[in-house]
């Protein structure tokens, strides 16, 4: 996955930075939501039973900011499981935003992302650092 931003007007929010589309943005939050209130951890039969509810339809509520004011708005989520796993999941795992335990079966939120990007950034100093020949 290519990540593409504006550093000038950089969102705020993380996940604006890494989706493209509100609707993804919405899904990933609400997936790490469920994943913090579980201890950080969901097992392949809740990430399962997660996407499924999604494909089913969910209400959820978000704030919306209109200038200095956030307002509570209530939405009906409904996003295709297959899609699910191909533009949320998959890309939060192999950015590192999400890990998966083999042998325990078992998704973890990471910091393996910010990792990353750690390395990308020393990676560009030692380019700009390299002798021209």
């Amino acid at each position: 996955m290519v990540i593409l931003f504006d550093q000038f007007h950089l969102p705020e929010d993380v996940y604006e930075v890494i989706f493209a589309t509100e609707q993804q943005v919405i899904v990933a939050k609400m997936l790490i939501k469920e994943m913090k209130g579980n201890d950080g951890v969901l097992g392949k039969a809740g990430m399962s039973l997660f996407a499924t509810k999604l494909h089913e339809g969910s209400i959820v509520e978000y704030e919306e900011e209109v200038g200095p004011v956030k307002r509570k708005k209530s939405i009906k989520v409904s996003y295709n499981k297959r899609q699910f796993y191909d533009r949320i999941l998959t890309p939060m795992k192999t950015m590192g935003m999400i890990d998966y335990d083999m042998y325990k079966k078992v998704y973890m939120i990471s910091d393996k992302f910010s990792k990353s990007l750690n390395k990308i950034g020393l990676m560009w100093i030692q380019e700009i650092k390299k002798a021209e020949y």
